[in-house]
């Protein structure tokens, strides 16, 4: 389906308030403002009060970036890279990326689900495909795409060893980010190699675990700053920012810097 008039307007609004308070930082700093769109999933999303304390990785990103470099923030629960383009979601940002903007695109959560034709993507074919949609959208444009493997869910063997969960959905696109010269943030990979190092129970502290709900798929915020900041380190790796663009990689994030607003009626 596509987008109402209402869900368009929203997902411009929920977009404004940072690129807003960007632009004065950067006209006095001499260098012209560069956003960073991300178009996702929920692991990525900005979430609502009536959701706290659960955390996407998109809601950190900004304390990481300095502010001639704002975020754009369409990512949406429960979406593939599928579902995004067919409910109108792209065309949303592509009306609205300017030349020398970025494009992030982080989708396979909800490309796997093989029971549900609205979100399922076959790997090696309509997932790639679906992907060259917001590459060559964003290139057409003059925005540079970014591809970023899924981050990996809490997933541990009986001996403690963290699991991949996402099937051959990574591969194809590390493949596709070969062929279409694009830079590739290897979220994945990063993210399974710090769940094993951080071992079973530390991880619950990274992740959506309350009284109430046991979620190894979505973060809170230590789990959000963390992603966040795997991203930020994989951007300066793959040189699509350079280190004038990013602050406090190494410092202490407070957790009290995550909030949540109420959600539009």
């Amino acid at each position: 389906m596509s987008l109402t008039r209402r869900q368009v307007s929203y997902a411009a609004l929920a977009a404004l308030p940072l690129a807003l308070s960007a632009t004065g930082t950067a006209q006095a700093g001499g260098r012209r403002s560069r956003t960073l769109y991300i178009a996702g999933d929920s692991t990525a999303a900005q979430k609502y009060a009536d959701a706290a304390p659960e955390t996407g990785w998109g809601m950190a990103f900004p304390f990481f970036l300095h502010d001639d470099r704002p975020v754009a923030n369409h990512a949406v629960n429960g979406r593939s890279s599928k579902s995004f383009v067919d409910e109108g979601r792209l065309d949303v940002i592509l009306g609205e990326i300017k030349p020398g903007d970025f494009l992030l695109i982080q989708f396979g959560h909800n490309d796997e689900k093989a029971n549900d034709p609205a979100r399922y993507t076959e790997p090696w074919t309509t997932y790639q495909d679906y992907l060259r949609r917001y590459i060559d959208g964003a290139r057409a444009r003059g925005a540079r795409p970014v591809l970023a493997t899924s981050v990996e869910r809490r997933r541990f063997d009986a001996e403690g060893k963290a699991l991949p969960s996402h099937g051959e959905y990574p591969a194809a696109m590390r493949a596709l980010a070969e062929e279409e010269r694009v830079a590739l943030l290897d979220v994945q990979a990063l993210s399974i190699a710090l769940w094993q190092q951080l071992g079973v129970e530390e991880t619950k502290k990274y992740f959506n675990w309350t009284a109430t709900e046991q979620d190894n798929t979505h973060f809170n915020p230590p789990g959000a700053i963390a992603v966040a900041r795997l991203v930020v380190r994989e951007l300066l790796r793959t040189r699509v920012l350079a280190p004038r663009d990013v602050r406090r990689l190494d410092a202490q994030i407070p957790e009290s810097w995550i909030t949540w607003p109420e959600a539009a009626a």
